[in-house]
């Protein structure tokens, strides 16, 4: 894969030191003690003084894309830093399509705040426009990054991220009490989406406003997972997925709550609730990613529409995106 932007601009390869946590409950209550791991990704900076506002583009099952590349060079070609997060690679994982239990969902997280912090420390980056896009997996890792009480142990209270985009996002796990600051939130789903509940995304986006955060969300008509990718739509009979799973629910210490008890449980790891499911006989296998018509340029519209509304730019200032 050729790591270069719009017009040659090749990317910057940054270091991030991330860690390894079993689940959220360590993630909150020993971040230093999570096992430490280097992950990295490429900056891209257009020709611009800075600092600039930058968005952190972040994979999901299949891992780094040319569709990733494709939004990060779209943003520069707006006038915002792109950053690609590779959270696969020094992981030695290829994908997590057939089994998400490679390593943890909080550990997905975990890099996304990591990353936040690096970035915040470079000169030529605007440490308060600092916004994440994530896809998938990547989706529900802003998501959680967002939320305040799994963020603030990791990078500390004063530093937030100002917008996160949830593209397509798994929402199977959601803590309880979702305070996400002051960033704004905004998620993207298709109507025909086969990995994921479609109502947990709304979910997820009504519990952050009734806890006093701005989110939004759009679905697409006949849009399924991966409309954004050009690329016809086909199923990946591997894919292992679980739509139907109840929600997992997470309270602020970062403890699963078991669905069947309603009790917290620190022990609880991703593995134990996806066995849950696979039990329930929520589990199956073949999903579809891909796009028709349209969808890709419906999902750029959006995308930069948001992070104008967030960053500032050229489709806004800074205010609210219109709805």
């Amino acid at each position: 894969m050729v790591w270069r932007g719009s017009a040659g601009v090749v990317g910057r390869n940054v270091e991030i030191p991330s860690a390894n946590p079993v689940n959220y409950h360590q993630a909150i209550n020993d971040p230093g003690g999570c096992e430490p791991l280097l992950v990295d990704g490429k900056l891209f900076l257009p020709r611009a003084d800075g600092p600039l506002p930058v968005v952190m583009v972040v994979p999901g099952s299949l891992g780094v894309g040319e569709s990733h590349l494709g939004h990060a060079g779209t943003l520069l070609e707006a006038g915002y830093a792109a950053f690609v997060l590779d959270p696969f690679g020094p992981r030695s994982v290829v994908s997590t399509v057939a089994n998400q239990t490679h390593y943890s969902f909080a550990a997905s997280a975990f890099d996304v705040l990591a990353t936040l912090r690096v970035l915040a420390d470079l000169d030529a980056i605007d440490a308060d426009r600092i916004s994440a896009q994530g896809h998938s997996r990547g989706g529900s890792a802003v998501l959680t990054a967002a939320v305040r009480s799994f963020a603030d142990p990791i990078v500390g209270d004063g530093l937030a991220l100002a917008g996160v985009y949830a593209v397509y996002p798994w929402c199977g796990h959601q803590f309880a009490h979702p305070d996400v600051g002051s960033t704004r939130v905004r998620a993207i789903v298709g109507d025909r989406d086969d990995w994921l509940s479609v109502q947990q995304v709304q979910s997820q986006v009504q519990a952050i406003n009734l806890t006093g955060g701005e989110a939004s969300i759009r679905v697409v008509g006949g849009a399924s997972h991966s409309f954004d990718r050009s690329e016809e739509l086909h199923e990946l009979p591997e894919a292992s997925v679980a739509p139907g799973a109840p929600t997992t629910y997470i309270d602020d210490a970062g403890s699963m709550i078991d669905s069947l008890t309603g009790s917290p449980d620190a022990s609880i790891t991703d593995r134990d609730m996806f066995m849950a499911a696979i039990d329930a006989g929520k589990g199956r296998l073949g999903a579809h990613i891909g796009s028709i018509g349209d969808q890709p340029e419906i999902f750029r519209q959006d995308m930069l529409a948001f992070h104008a509304s967030v960053l500032g730019g050229p489709l806004g200032d800074g205010v609210g995106l219109c709805l």
